[in-house]
Protein backbone atom coordinates (compact mmCIF):
# COMPACT_ATOMS: atom_id res chain seq x y z
CA UNK A 1 0.00 0.00 0.00
CA UNK A 2 3.26 2.14 0.31
CA UNK A 3 3.30 5.18 -2.05
CA UNK A 4 6.82 5.20 -2.97
CA UNK A 5 9.18 2.14 -3.87
CA UNK A 6 9.26 0.15 -0.41
CA UNK A 7 12.53 -0.13 -1.35
CA UNK A 8 13.72 3.23 -1.65
CA UNK A 9 16.78 4.55 -0.48
CA UNK A 10 15.26 8.02 -0.33
CA UNK A 11 14.71 9.27 4.15
CA UNK A 12 12.39 12.22 2.18
CA UNK A 13 10.31 9.27 0.03
CA UNK A 14 9.72 6.56 2.75
CA UNK A 15 8.79 9.98 5.48
CA UNK A 16 6.33 11.18 3.08
CA UNK A 17 4.84 7.53 2.70
CA UNK A 18 4.41 7.34 6.53
CA UNK A 19 3.57 11.26 7.26
CA UNK A 20 3.21 12.84 3.99
CA UNK A 21 -0.69 14.05 3.87
CA UNK A 22 -2.10 16.92 5.65
CA UNK A 23 -4.34 15.25 8.06
CA UNK A 24 -1.41 12.80 9.43
CA UNK A 25 0.54 15.93 10.29
CA UNK A 26 -2.42 17.76 11.31
CA UNK A 27 -3.52 14.82 13.61
CA UNK A 28 0.01 15.03 14.65
CA UNK A 29 0.67 18.49 15.70
CA UNK A 30 -2.79 18.49 17.40
CA UNK A 31 -1.22 15.51 19.50
CA UNK A 32 1.41 18.08 20.74
CA UNK A 33 -1.50 20.27 22.03
CA UNK A 34 -2.64 17.53 24.42
CA UNK A 35 -5.88 16.06 22.29
CA UNK A 36 -5.78 12.18 23.53
CA UNK A 37 -9.40 11.50 22.31
CA UNK A 38 -10.76 10.85 18.85
CA UNK A 39 -14.03 13.19 19.01
CA UNK A 40 -11.37 15.35 20.48
CA UNK A 41 -8.88 15.19 17.32
CA UNK A 42 -12.51 15.13 14.76
CA UNK A 43 -13.91 18.01 16.41
CA UNK A 44 -11.06 20.71 16.41
CA UNK A 45 -9.98 19.39 12.40
CA UNK A 46 -13.22 19.05 11.28
CA UNK A 47 -12.27 15.96 9.22
CA UNK A 48 -14.78 12.89 8.25
CA UNK A 49 -14.87 9.82 10.91
CA UNK A 50 -13.82 7.72 8.57
CA UNK A 51 -10.68 9.52 7.27
CA UNK A 52 -9.75 10.35 10.70
CA UNK A 53 -10.17 6.61 11.24
CA UNK A 54 -7.58 5.57 8.62
CA UNK A 55 -4.98 8.27 9.49
CA UNK A 56 -4.87 7.12 13.38
CA UNK A 57 -4.74 3.70 12.30
CA UNK A 58 -1.93 4.29 9.82
CA UNK A 59 -0.25 6.78 12.67
CA UNK A 60 -0.55 3.77 15.18
CA UNK A 61 0.85 1.19 12.32
CA UNK A 62 3.55 3.31 11.83
CA UNK A 63 4.40 3.56 15.44
CA UNK A 64 4.07 7.24 15.48
CA UNK A 65 0.80 6.81 17.53
CA UNK A 66 0.01 4.62 20.43
CA UNK A 67 -3.85 3.66 20.85
CA UNK A 68 -4.95 2.40 24.80
CA UNK A 69 -7.33 2.11 26.98
CA UNK A 70 -8.84 6.12 27.91
CA UNK A 71 -7.18 7.32 31.68
CA UNK A 72 -10.50 7.38 33.23
CA UNK A 73 -11.67 4.03 32.40
CA UNK A 74 -14.61 4.75 30.05
CA UNK A 75 -14.68 2.59 26.82
CA UNK A 76 -12.85 4.96 24.98
CA UNK A 77 -9.60 4.87 23.35
CA UNK A 78 -6.80 7.46 23.89
CA UNK A 79 -3.83 8.43 21.17
CA UNK A 80 -0.45 8.81 22.64
CA UNK A 81 2.50 10.18 20.91
CA UNK A 82 5.26 7.61 20.64
CA UNK A 83 9.27 8.45 20.82
CA UNK A 84 8.98 8.02 16.98
CA UNK A 85 5.78 11.02 17.49
CA UNK A 86 7.88 13.16 19.18
CA UNK A 87 10.61 13.37 16.99
CA UNK A 88 8.41 15.19 14.59
CA UNK A 89 8.69 17.91 16.58
CA UNK A 90 11.27 19.75 14.55
CA UNK A 91 9.49 18.65 11.15
CA UNK A 92 5.65 20.23 12.90
CA UNK A 93 8.15 23.29 13.74
CA UNK A 94 9.69 23.72 10.74
CA UNK A 95 6.81 23.70 8.69
CA UNK A 96 4.74 26.05 10.77
CA UNK A 97 7.95 28.58 10.75
CA UNK A 98 8.13 28.39 7.33
CA UNK A 99 4.33 29.68 7.18
CA UNK A 100 4.70 32.02 9.75
CA UNK A 101 7.84 33.76 6.83
CA UNK A 102 5.66 33.13 3.70
CA UNK A 103 1.54 32.42 4.10
CA UNK A 104 0.84 35.29 6.55
CA UNK A 105 1.13 39.24 6.00
CA UNK A 106 3.06 40.91 8.03
CA UNK A 107 1.40 42.02 10.96
CA UNK A 108 -1.28 39.05 10.45
CA UNK A 109 -1.59 37.58 13.81
CA UNK A 110 -1.08 33.59 13.67
CA UNK A 111 -0.10 30.71 16.05
CA UNK A 112 3.48 30.17 16.90
CA UNK A 113 5.83 28.40 19.23
CA UNK A 114 7.06 30.10 23.05
CA UNK A 115 9.63 28.89 25.05
CA UNK A 116 7.93 27.55 27.99
CA UNK A 117 10.16 29.31 30.48
CA UNK A 118 10.56 32.35 29.27
CA UNK A 119 7.25 32.88 27.49
CA UNK A 120 9.45 34.16 24.39
CA UNK A 121 9.02 33.36 20.15
CA UNK A 122 11.70 30.34 19.90
CA UNK A 123 14.68 31.33 17.13
CA UNK A 124 13.64 29.67 13.98
CA UNK A 125 14.93 26.26 13.43
CA UNK A 126 18.87 26.33 11.93
CA UNK A 127 20.79 23.47 10.21
CA UNK A 128 24.45 23.15 11.81
CA UNK A 129 27.61 20.94 10.95
CA UNK A 130 28.90 18.67 13.20
CA UNK A 131 31.63 20.69 14.46
CA UNK A 132 28.26 23.99 14.78
CA UNK A 133 28.81 25.84 11.72
CA UNK A 134 25.68 27.44 10.59
CA UNK A 135 24.78 25.87 7.19
CA UNK A 136 22.81 26.93 4.55
CA UNK A 137 21.32 25.33 1.02
CA UNK A 138 24.92 26.35 -0.69
CA UNK A 139 26.41 24.05 2.15
CA UNK A 140 24.75 20.88 1.87
CA UNK A 141 25.18 18.16 -0.94
CA UNK A 142 23.29 14.98 -0.64
CA UNK A 143 24.85 11.11 -0.77
CA UNK A 144 22.82 8.64 -1.82
CA UNK A 145 22.51 5.24 -0.68
CA UNK A 146 25.41 3.96 -3.56
CA UNK A 147 27.70 6.53 -2.63
CA UNK A 148 26.48 8.83 -5.54
CA UNK A 149 27.27 12.85 -4.26
CA UNK A 150 24.80 15.04 -5.79
CA UNK A 151 26.20 18.39 -5.70
CA UNK A 152 24.27 20.58 -7.81
CA UNK A 153 24.40 24.28 -6.72
CA UNK A 154 21.19 26.61 -6.56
Amino acid sequence: MAKFDEVSTCPVARSLDVIGDSWSLLIVRDAFEGIRRFGEFQSKLGVSRSVLTQRLRALVDNGILLSRPAADGTAYREYQLTAKGIDLFHVIVALGQWGENHLFAPKEKHSRWLDRKKKQPVRKLQLRSADGRLLGVKDVVGQKADGTVVDEEL
